[in-house]
Parts: structure tokens; sequence; C-alpha cells
């Protein structure tokens, strides 16, 4: 090497050596980082319905129906007012025929009165009084009665009416009530076989305050055949009575015959049915009815 270049080397060191400056060597890992921005991802509230809470119990209210009773069915009015079906009424002349008889043989008051009575009275025996009391014939107290009592609202609020320890017992006070009164003295000169005159007779004595007692008594005894039993007892021989209100049956419908005396009012009051509702199941343009008409009463 010569000389020359030697000193030219030497000169550069010594300048390198000499400046102010410090060389810094960087590398790109010692670099710092830049800060960029994060997005956050922020869940949006989901919007749910608030439920109502039960503040109580739900009672769910069933709509199955009992079984109905589809037989025919009329309504029995008297100190009561009570619906019963045919086989009901028969059910209970059936139980107390024998004692309407044996009444028959000792007072002389026909059976089908009173059997007839003890129906009409007691609603066959589901009124009130004949549930409560046993008072089948809604005798009320009295002054002589010394017995057990029951009160009920009848003609007036609260009134006496006589209690019995059984059924049988209010059918004897019946006969009893009748044959020891002078005021139905009468009566008994009337034929044991001719219930419609003890029917009138019984209103005309006072029995009962409802003006049509005696058609409703006559009704009953008719439509069931009552008058059998006085026969029976009588020794005569039994004619089936053609009732003077006839009602027949069928498996859809009930249907009634026209008598003199009806309207569409008071057949619509017998079987707990409104006037319109009668001329619409008969087709009835105005009000007007003829004798021996058949209508649909249900």
């Amino acid at each position: 090497m010569s000389k020359k270049l030697f000193l030219v080397g030497l000169v550069l060191l010594m300048a390198a050596c000499n400046t102010s400056q410090s060389v810094v060597r960087t590398s790109k890992s010692n670099q710092p980082k830049t800060s960029e921005p994060v997005a956050q991802r922020v869940k949006k509230p989901i919007y749910r319905p608030a439920t109502a809470k039960s503040g109580g119990v739900t009672t769910q209210k069933s709509t199955s129906n009992p079984a109905t009773n589809t037989a025919s069915s009329e309504i029995l009015e008297a100190t009561t007012r009570v619906k019963v079906t045919t086989e009901m009424v028969l059910a209970y002349i059936e139980k107390y025929k024998n004692i309407a008889k044996e009444n028959m043989v000792n007072t002389g008051i026909p059976a089908s009165i009173t059997l007839g009575q003890a129906i009409l009275e007691s609603g066959a025996g589901t009124g009130p009084l004949s549930v409560q009391a046993n008072n089948h014939f809604g005798i009320k107290c009295h002054k002589e009665w010394t017995g057990p009592s029951i009160r009920y609202t009848d003609d007036a609020e609260n009134e006496c009416f006589r209690k019995y320890e059984e059924p049988s017992g209010s059918f004897k006070d019946h006969s009893y009530f009748l044959t020891s009164r002078p005021r139905y003295a009468s009566l008994f000169q009337l034929g044991k076989d001719d219930y419609a005159a003890w029917a009138r007779g019984l209103k005309a004595a006072g029995y009962a305050t409802d003006p049509k007692y005696p058609e409703k008594l006559i009704g009953l005894i008719e439509r069931y055949q009552l008058s059998k039993y006085d026969a029976e007892v009588l020794g005569n021989d039994y004619m089936a009575v053609v009732p003077q209100k006839e009602i027949s049956y069928t498996d859809d419908s009930q249907k009634y015959t026209v008598v003199k005396g009806d309207t569409l009012y008071s057949i619509s009051k017998r079987f707990n049915i409104t006037v319109e509702e009668l001329k619409r199941k008969n087709n009835m343009v105005d009000n007007t009815l003829s004798l021996g008409q058949t209508i649909i009463v249900k």
C-alpha cells in the first residue's frame, strides 16, 4: 500500500471520530408500535315483551253439560213451583197409590183426588214442604195443631205449616182434615167416582186460593189416569179417560192440542215458553188459535 493512500485513510478515520452526531442503528423490531383504534362489539339489548304474571288462580269453567233427562216434563204449581218429568210423577204414584186407596176405603175420599192433590201440592214429592217437612198437601198449622211445624212463605210471609215424621202421616192427616171440617161436608154427598165434582168442590170450600186449582187437579187426574184407583176400590170396571187437555210426546218435540179457552199467552205460561217462541216453532204469523189445533210447545 502506498504512503499516500495510507494518509488519506488516516484522515478519514480521524474525521469520523470527531463528528458530534452519533450513529444509531435501528432495527425494525425496535420501532414503537402505532396504536390503531379497536372496534368494540356491543350486543344490542334483546326486546322481550313483559309476560303478565298471574296474580291469582284461573278457574276453568267446564263446558260439559250434565246428562239431561229427555223425558217429557211439566210445571206443577200450587204451594210450590217445580218442574218434574213424567217418570217422576209415575214413580210417585206407584209409591203412594196404596195409601190413597186405603184412605178411600176408610174415609170415602176418592183415591184419585188424594193422589192428584198430593202430586200438585208437593210437586210429586220434590217441593220444599214435602222434602223438609214430609208435608205433601200444603196443610197449614191452624190453631189446633200442636205437632212439629215449619215456616214457609206462601200466601203470606213465614206461614206455619205442619211437619210430619213420615209422608204417610201427611196422607192420613189430609183425610182427617177433610172429614173433620164442616165446610167440606158437602163433598161427601158427591159420588166417589166423580173426581171432577170433588175438584170443583174443594175450591168452592176454600181448600186452595189458586183460581185454576180445579182445572189443574182434573188435568193431573186425567193425564195420569188416577181414577182407575177409584174404580179398583169401588169394584167398578175402569174406562180410560181422554184428558181434557191432551199432551202428546214424541222423540223430538212435545205437542199440545188446543181446547176452548186457550190463548197463546196461557199456553206459554203453562209450558214456560215465550209467545214469540211458540209462534216461531209453529210458523205462526199472528196469535190466532183454533180448537183441536196441535202446536209444538217444546
